[in-house]
């Protein structure tokens, strides 16, 4: 009987974490990340509360997303559900801005001003605030759990939900007014929708921020690898200058062999500030998210053991292989406006322009028509032709105001509406349209006998100060083959 033969091992298809605890440093990238996400955290939690007069008609929310009223506010800008394509622009300048940055700087969205990023180094730090700097903290992971540890532990997760809490409260205040909402909210009367959207903000902000951390850059997030496709040897990016570090060696052996060992002392420094733990000396890759905080850590080294800065630096590869070969490093802004980067701008700055151009010169008032399609006309007992539509008579405005609707072409026509008599038939009709409303007329248009189908307008005009106009043509049917017998005879 032949031996069965030994089974291979299980080989595992997904490496096992490696729990990643960031060093402190201090440099002007640490420093310039500080003023980011104060900046970004400010900007998200204070923005709902700020107030903005619209007048008495409109919320003083600065910045609203009304859905019950279907308005998007921001300041002194109104977004209808008609003028989507404002919101439509942005994006698309928000995602031509990513490219732009990427392109000149790499990565630099992802390591300052990415959400996950800025609330991942709001909780890095209240992990300092707590347990101290990377050597407490792994210390205190490999402690076994006692009393100490599970207080500790359960005083940091505490202030991770108040946080993620508040993360999750203030996004609900974007879509109602905050005050009103906030009362709401701890009184138990507000829509069962607010508390389910701030649970689960709450819970994936607890998890996203707290626990997963690098692996959401790492291996959940596409946009590394769309980054990836943007960059090229003309951009800006985190580089380790292996000629100058290589091979390393301690100050010692620099010392012993002159000439023989590069400036890298191998501290692994770089390594331990990182966020995501990678070593940035192994070259580009999706793990460096462009944070710069190993330069800050590199340029202290070189500093305390007397060598020059720029080991680690922001770097493009083409000058890299020119200081390879023994030439000097461009200026900045020179490595900065490369083609690609220059074309990037010009489309943002386009589309910006003409955005605010549309925004400028858009009208507050608009009219609507529609045509009743059956009975497409009706002749009356006097051998008038009836017409049939509906208008809509649209205010942008935060005030009520007068408007006069003007037929504009077919003869002898004349109008009225379904709250008027026939007798006051004219060829204006005069509404007051109240703030921010649409106002539905039916209106009944009439021409006499012998008219033939054609288009005419309705014209809108705003009879106030501001003034303002607005035009939409229709058509008017009439009995054609009446038409023809007659032009037989004759």
């Amino acid at each position: 009987m032949r031996n069965p033969e030994p089974v291979p091992p299980r080989t595992s298809l997904y490496e096992k974490r490696q729990v990643v605890y960031p060093k402190a440093v201090d440099g002007k990238f640490r420093r310039f990340k500080w003023l980011v996400m104060a900046v970004t955290l400010a900007i998200y939690y204070v923005t709902p509360w700020l107030r903005w007069d619209r007048g008495p008609y409109a919320p003083d929310q600065a910045v609203l997303v009304d859905m019950a009223h279907r308005r998007f506010y921001m300041f002194s800008i109104e977004i209808w559900p008609q003028e989507f394509y404002f919101v439509a622009g942005l994006l698309i300048m928000a995602g031509i801005g990513l490219f732009l940055v990427t392109s000149a700087v790499g990565r630099a969205w992802c390591g300052y001003a990415c959400p996950q990023t800025v609330w991942t180094d709001l909780f890095q730090h209240v992990d300092r605030l707590i347990d101290g700097d990377r050597n407490a903290q792994m210390r205190l992971a490999a402690a076994p759990w006692g009393p100490a540890k599970i207080a500790r532990r359960g005083f940091k997760w505490t202030i991770y939900l108040f946080i993620s809490f508040w993360t999750g409260g203030a996004w609900i205040m974007y879509f109602a007014d905050a005050p009103t909402l906030t009362r709401d909210f701890w009184s138990g009367s507000a829509a069962p929708v607010a508390y389910a959207t701030v649970a689960i903000l709450t819970a994936t902000t607890f998890v996203l921020g707290g626990f997963f951390r690098e692996q959401i850059c790492i291996y959940m997030c596409p946009w590394p690898r769309i980054q990836t496709a943007m960059l090229d040897e003309k951009s800006l990016i985190v580089t380790y200058k292996d000629w100058r570090g290589e091979p390393r060696g301690s100050v010692k052996q620099a010392l012993k062999n002159p000439g023989e060992v590069g400036d890298c002392i191998d501290c692994n420094g770089c390594v331990n500030v990182c966020p995501t733990g990678y070593d940035i000396r192994n070259g580009p890759d999706v793990r460096c998210i462009t944070c710069a905080l190993c330069i800050d850590e590199c340029d202290k080294v070189m500093a305390q053991i007397g060598r020059p800065r720029g080991l680690i630096d922001y770097a493009t590869l083409e000058d890299c292989a020119n200081e390879r070969a023994g030439g000097q490093p461009r200026p900045i802004i020179k490595s900065l406006l490369h083609v690609r980067t220059l074309v990037y701008l010009g489309v943002w700055g386009a589309l910006g322009a003409g955005l605010l151009f549309a925004l400028g010169t858009r009208q507050h008032i608009d009219i609507a028509v529609q045509k009743d399609r059956n009975p497409p006309f009706m002749r009356l007992s006097s051998g008038e032709i009836r017409n049939a539509y509906t208008v809509k008579l649209r205010n942008m405005e935060s005030r009520p105001r007068p408007m006069e609707v003007t037929l504009s072409g077919l003869p002898g026509g004349v109008m009225w509406t379904d709250d008027s008599a026939r007798s006051s038939a004219a060829r204006v009709l005069r509404r007051t349209v109240d703030a921010d409303q649409v106002k539905p007329l039916r209106i009944y248009v009439v021409a006499p006998d012998g008219t033939a189908p054609q288009h005419f307008s309705f014209a809108l005009r705003a009879i106030d100060k501001e003034g303002g106009s607005d035009v939409s043509e229709v058509r008017f049917d009439a009995p054609e083959a009446e038409h023809d017998n007659e032009g037989d005879e004759h």
